[in-house]
């Protein structure tokens, strides 16, 4: 019984991990072209949701740390996509706004979803299931985010 248990083929960890770094892989193509790195696409995901936002926001958004992605920050301000200024009430605060170069990237991304999804199309996933198992991660990352 131990002996199956410890076999990688059972490792829940494993799927999980082998389809997330295949997944990130699939963005690349799609995403390179426009000079941004997968971690960099979620955070304009986070800005076009709501722009100006401060760093702390969008870490917790992203379920990272400050210090994971301050330097995903400074890259894309060097690339002219966002800025950062001081808050104006609390001005140990950093606000995380979108540039002109930012927004135009929303609408030449947006076909990103699109072909990530009919790269991993399947019979098995297909639109009608993939909400439960989208709820099923969602399950598990509240549940390991409490430990």
């Amino acid at each position: 019984m131990i002996e199956e248990a410890l076999k990688l083929d059972n490792q829940l960890c494993f799927r999980l991990y082998t389809a997330s770094r295949l997944l990130t892989q699939a963005y690349h193509p799609l995403l390179s072209g426009h000079g941004l790195t997968y971690p960099q696409y979620l955070v304009l995901l986070v800005l076009w949701e709501k722009d100006a936002q401060p760093v702390n926001d969008i870490a917790k958004r992203l379920r990272l740390e400050t210090n994971t992605v301050t330097p995903l920050l400074q890259r894309m301000e060097k690339e002219g996509i966002i800025v950062r200024t001081k808050g104006k009430k609390d001005a140990r605060q950093m606000i995380v706004s979108l540039t002109g170069k930012g927004r135009g990237l929303q609408t030449e991304l947006a076909g990103v979803p699109f072909a990530v999804a009919g790269a991993v199309a399947c019979r098995t996933l297909t639109p009608e299931n993939t909400p439960e198992l989208y709820r099923m991660l969602d399950a598990i990352i509240e549940k390991l985010s409490q430990a």
